[in-house]
């Protein structure tokens, strides 16, 4: 009996993650006709690449609790934070369409590295206590005529 409740409600759960993607979607699209593509072709694709594991991440339990997040004092963003169990996780996603230059998670370069880490620190200064932290990268394939290609780099670097 137990399992057949549990069973209802996860296939519940996921019929709403399914809905709510492809409200999402149906609203950028639309959004994207509305304003006649005005980003530029790479911001478009890396903010669908963003949305891509965004959606990765929370099926595999992930707490989403910002995105997008900027510091006046530094010119980077964290892509995503979430927590995974008890641990907070910055996660930089690097999105792409063809594989031929070098693997997007190569684009964290120790530089891109140490502007991250001093964003986080900014934001662990407005979290209570002192969490566990790690940072993460998504790759995100988005090729033309297949599924996007995501993959998760726990504990990719030392912040």
């Amino acid at each position: 009996m137990i399992r057949v409740q549990f069973a209802l409600v996860r296939g519940f759960f996921m019929l709403a993650a399914r809905l709510t993607r492809l409200t999402l979607r149906v609203l950028d699209s639309a959004a994207g006709i509305l304003r006649r593509n005005q980003s530029p072709d790479h911001l478009l694709t890396g903010r669908r690449g963003e949305e891509e594991a965004y959606f990765y991440l929370r099926n595999l339990g992930y707490v989403m609790v910002a995105r997008n997040y900027r510091s006046p004092r530094s010119r980077s963003e964290l892509d995503l934070v979430g927590w995974d169990g008890e641990t907070l996780c910055f996660i930089e996603v690097k999105t792409r369409t063809t594989r031929a230059v070098q693997p997007a998670e190569a684009a964290v370069d120790p530089d891109k590295q140490k502007d991250l880490a001093g964003v986080a620190r900014e934001f662990l200064r407005k979290v209570r206590g002192n969490p566990p932290y790690r940072f993460d990268i998504v790759s995100v394939y988005l090729e033309p005529g297949a599924e996007p290609d995501i993959t998760l780099f726990r504990d990719a670097f030392a912040g």
